[in-house]
């Protein structure tokens, strides 16, 4: 007679197998993971994994939907706690500052951008969807700015979200580069003429 393996237990199991995957997939980028090499790492058999996930691809995409709940529960959520309009928009970009720090060694997020922008498929479709979303709730604490009169009627809550993004992308980039401190001034810098030009 087969033990069924009870629901937390497996629950567990997953999350132990997605905890490793993610921190291989920040240095490796999510083309570079391996059923077999993950499971190694959590000392199961390839059959042991490929029963949580039925394929390399949906690990990957388990894995993507992993790094977009962290970021979201580290940036997005404490933010929140942070009255409407401009001083939850700063909080945001603040705790994105701290996220990017944490991930100098390398973003799940970002790194999978990269890996599939060109791409087509089912991983492709879940970075836009998930970029489209993030980028969705940048725009939703623009409007909420404007509404709030931290910012001007005139503000194009796509744009300023845009270009919200393109600064974080840069302090990305130089922070890996020329050092996390120098990077972060002046994006930090650029973050408040940032503000300015849109409230005048």
């Amino acid at each position: 007679m087969t033990t069924a393996i009870q629901p937390g237990k497996r629950a567990s199991t997953r999350e132990t197998i997605l905890d490793h995957a993610y921190a291989r997939a920040r240095h490796d980028g999510l083309e570079g993971l391996s059923i077999g090499t993950l499971a190694t790492d959590v000392g199961m058999s390839k059959s042991g994994v490929f029963a949580h996930f039925g394929s390399r691809e949906d690990l990957q995409m388990a894995v993507l939907d992993t790094g977009r709940r962290r970021f979201m529960d580290r940036v997005l959520l404490p933010a929140l706690k942070q009255p409407r309009g401009l001083p939850r928009l700063r909080a945001i970009v603040a705790n994105w500052f701290e996220w990017s720090r944490e991930h100098q060694s390398g973003c799940v997020l970002l790194s999978a951008a990269s890996e599939y922008d060109g791409r087509d498929g089912a991983l492709h479709d879940g970075v836009v969807q998930q970029q489209a979303g993030w980028r969705g709730e940048l725009q939703k604490a623009v409007d909420q700015a404007v509404q709030e009169g931290h910012l001007g009627t005139h503000t194009d809550a796509a744009q300023l979200a845009f270009e919200i993004y393109a600064l974080m992308l840069g302090l990305h980039h130089d922070g890996g580069l020329f050092g996390f401190d120098e990077a972060s001034r002046r994006t930090m810098a650029a973050f408040e003429r940032l503000w300015r030009s849109w409230q005048s």
